[in-house]
């Protein structure tokens, strides 16, 4: 169980000297997305309602002038403990460049493909007796039953074959699998155009993490599972990469999602553009989207990280109260610095000034 304990910010190591700017202007993002979209209040307790006035606030002369003072005015700080006395723990993401190809051909045969129409979201109204609950996503066949969708195996032996979903293809499977594990890519065509697409759904299976299961079958030491190592693994043993691929049985569609500035991000679950260094995947069920999370981590990429955060993504793996997942950015750089990070790290969560948070207050879905 996780608690939260009030804590002033002058008391948060690293806090004095973080680029608060940095993190008002992804925190102002949040005033610009679309209209129609609203935020679930997760259970920490920091409700969306009183999140949007701050949102427009941010991008105002008084914030930008002092955006430090911006978040102590606005905010109140509180430390994210467990009872048992755990620490969290954060992992980092990217956004794969890809080259791609509009057309199939010999070269490039491997499809990201888009949410197919009979790719329903399960609620607890329409969930079937006995479904596990994790299950978010279920196919609903002619007669209106609610069947689980075909898992990864299936669907690269082709399911959707006929359906003209296909959004674009690349070369390597391996790089679609990671691109799923990501949620999102940027695809680079030999014209010399681009197309960014970001998730839209996913069968429903369970996310499985296919280092685990390298390390548990001797594949990977434990000690040294990273992107990295899981890809030369897959590099080096092509006969067996796709049977392993596909033990990681959740599989992920694809939109389309222009971003307007080249440097930005993807558009990802929060339904704003990413921010290098300063978005962070949280728990949903846990986190409100568009909440400040300060994170203090031991080691990430060899260094100390002491830096305020703005919930903007989640993630199938992310879960618990103080587990995130800090984006690095866009293309192969950010991906060896993503790929390297897992470090402990604690949580610091900024509730608005509005909101009532009792001290000692338990975090539970």
């Amino acid at each position: 169980m996780w608690t939260l304990r009030p804590l002033s910010f002058d008391a948060l190591a690293g806090w004095a000297v973080d680029d608060h700017a940095g993190a008002l202007a992804a925190f102002a993002r949040h005033a610009h997305r679309p209209e129609a979209r609203t935020y679930r209040r997760g259970a920490a307790g920091v409700s969306p309602e009183c999140l949007e006035s701050l949102f427009s606030a941010a991008s105002s002369a008084a914030a930008e002038s002092d955006p430090r003072g911006f978040f102590e005015r606005n905010f109140d700080c509180y430390a994210v403990q467990e009872t048992a006395g755990s620490r969290g723990f954060v992992t980092a993401f990217y956004e794969p460049e890809i080259e791609a190809s509009r057309e199939r051909n010999k070269r490039f045969r491997t499809p990201f493909y888009r949410r197919p129409d009979d790719l329903v979201t399960v609620t607890a109204d329409n969930r079937p007796f006995a479904w596990d609950e994790n299950y978010r996503f279920a196919r609903r066949a002619d007669d209106g039953t609610l069947l689980v969708y075909p898992d990864r195996s299936a669907i690269n032996a082709g399911w959707l074959d006929g359906r003209d979903l296909e959004i674009a293809w690349v070369e390597d499977p391996v790089d679609a699998f990671f691109a799923h594990v990501q949620g999102a890519a940027r695809l680079k065509f030999s014209d010399g155009s681009a197309m960014r697409i970001t998730y839209d759904g996913k069968t429903g299976h369970p996310f499985t993490a296919i280092g685990k299961m390298l390390v548990e079958r001797g594949g990977i030491d434990a000690a040294d599972v990273s992107m990295a190592s899981i890809r030369r693994w897959l590099a080096d043993h092509p006969e067996r990469a796709r049977p392993i691929m596909e033990m990681n049985r959740s599989y992920i569609f694809f939109r389309e999602a222009p971003v307007a500035a080249n440097d930005d991000g993807p558009v990802a679950a929060a339904k704003v553009p990413l921010t290098a260094g300063r978005s962070l995947a949280v728990d949903r069920l846990l986190h409100t989207f568009g909440s400040p999370v300060f994170v203090a981590a031991d080691d990430v990429n060899g260094e100390p990280w002491r830096r305020l955060m703005i919930a903007q993504d989640t993630g199938s793996a992310i879960t618990g109260a103080a587990r995130g997942d800090l984006f690095m950015g866009s293309g192969d750089e950010a991906g060896a610095r993503a790929g390297a990070v897992k470090s402990p790290a604690d949580f610091f969560l900024l509730v608005p000034k509005s909101v009532r948070i009792e001290p000692g207050a338990e975090i539970a879905p």
